[in-house]
């Protein structure tokens, strides 16, 4: 077997578990940035007095920059390496919290929430694809989903610490407590974290076989004498370049990706962004709406581990085919179970489950349909396509209510969007076979 077959086949080894842990960290970064931005959103709005449309700007623009660091500054992680660009968009989430502190406009602050999604955006789509490629595949599904999880961890946390420090140090605190946070992990990551093992194998930088044999001793793997035959990606000079997603062997892939991801989007941010108000619209009382969108985000965490578990045993992308149908119907369901409390708020989390593990299937998905040439390339511009999912889905929302849309209508369409998904991922393979990496 090649070397790639050989991390595919072989046991998990503890060094493994440990870049997985890695991982984990840094997408808790981004569930802590989003909640920090939407918990001092209230104290911001106070001190530079701003009316609602411009915090909703303020809000978006962490967003937009993550979609952008997503489309542009992933695909360079398959020209110059996984682990330098992690490092450097890590070291713009720093400088992107460090300076939201010290903003004095609305204006200095969005720009810097734009620095810092652009470097959470980077750091999404790289750190997907390393925890894709280091583990084995029996424990992918597994080791994506505790990478998922670690969204829902990193907002639980940034909440609570945000609502803390707020109330005794004012909103500025948070973001340097965040950004300190941030440029600690970026010190644990220069010592820890490894290159790409297969992107070393393709592009075969200076010193690739000393690195390769660094990393495949670490992984408890034999030693290579050579290059040749190590990989059967074979040897790709281009890397990184965008119209290569849509090349005979990657176009139907990328598309169907696309929709996946972007469907997913759409629906996962309305549910998560118009539940409790529509809730509270819908009748129920400001406490429970509030209730029932805490359960979704508790739902999201358990749902991305239960996704794990479930691929352990089965072929992740049939798992996620069900989970996607299921939200569909659950979610076409929950607005007509609002008269019930205990059912929409045991529907809610179900929903919030669901939702989520369809995320973490996503991020087991989209790195075995590529190249490791264009991996970054194609995982970085799945999730900015379904960042703009995520942008549109507020807005939409909105726009239909004021058009006449009711709730129980716009929770179906939602349903009817999550059987597209469910489609795309239907009809999607992985690019070597089941599940390779």
């Amino acid at each position: 077997m090649n070397l790639r077959e050989r991390i595919d086949q072989s046991p998990m080894s503890g060094y493994q578990w440990m870049i997985i842990a890695l991982c984990v960290v840094l997408n808790a970064l981004d569930g802590f940035d989003v909640m920090t931005m939407a918990y001092t959103a209230a104290g911001v709005s106070d001190e530079f007095g701003l009316e609602g449309s411009e915090l909703g700007l303020l809000l978006s623009a962490g967003l937009l920059g993550m979609a952008a660091g997503s489309l542009f500054l992933a695909p360079i992680a398959d020209t110059v390496g996984r682990r330098p660009m992690v490092l450097v968009c890590v070291g713009l989430a720093a400088v992107g919290m460090l300076l939201s502190a010290t903003a004095g406009s609305l204006q200095q602050l969005g720009l810097w929430r734009v620095v810092t999604g652009l470097g959470v955006g980077g750091i999404l789509a790289c750190t997907n694809v390393i925890a894709s490629e280091y583990s084995s595949l029996r424990w992918r599904g597994m080791a994506v989903a505790l990478y998922a999880s670690g969204y829902g961890l990193g907002a639980t946390g940034g909440g609570l610490v945000a609502v803390a420090l707020q109330d005794r140090h004012g909103w500025r605190s948070v973001f340097l407590l965040g950004g300190a946070v941030t440029a600690l992990v970026l010190l644990v990551l220069v010592l820890l974290l490894p290159e790409s093992v297969r992107f070393l194998l393709a592009k075969r930088p200076r010193n690739a076989l000393r690195r390769v044999n660094v990393i495949a001793a670490r992984l408890r793997q034999e030693p290579l004498t050579t290059l040749d035959g190590a990989t059967d990606d074979g040897r790709s000079q281009a890397s990184g370049r965008v119209k290569d997603l849509f090349g005979p062997g990657h176009r139907r892939s990328t598309l169907l990706l696309w929709l996946a991801f972007f469907t997913l989007m759409l629906s996962y941010y309305f549910v998560n962004s118009w539940t409790p108000t529509l809730l509270e619209d819908a009748g129920m009382t400001k406490e429970q709406s509030v209730t029932a969108g805490t359960l979704l985000a508790l739902g999201g965490t358990l749902g991305a581990l239960g996704y794990g578990f479930l691929t352990v045993r089965w072929d992740s992308r049939r798992v996620l085919t069900v989970f996607a149908v299921l939200t569909a119907v659950c979610t076409a369901l929950f607005v007509t179970a609002v008269g019930v409390l205990s059912l929409a708020l045991v529907l809610g989390m179900v929903i919030g489950m669901l939702t989520n593990g369809c995320t973490t299937g996503l991020y087991t998905l989209a790195p075995s349909v590529y190249a490791t040439t264009v991996r970054s390339t194609g995982v970085g511009w799945a999730i900015g396509v379904g960042r703009g999912g995520a942008i549109l889905a507020p807005v939409s929302a909105g726009v239909l209510l004021d058009a006449g849309w009711s709730a129980q209508t716009l929770y179906l369409a939602v349903g009817a969007v999550m059987l597209v998904c469910a489609a795309a991922v239907l009809l999607s393979r992985p690019r070597l076979g089941s599940e390779a990496v």
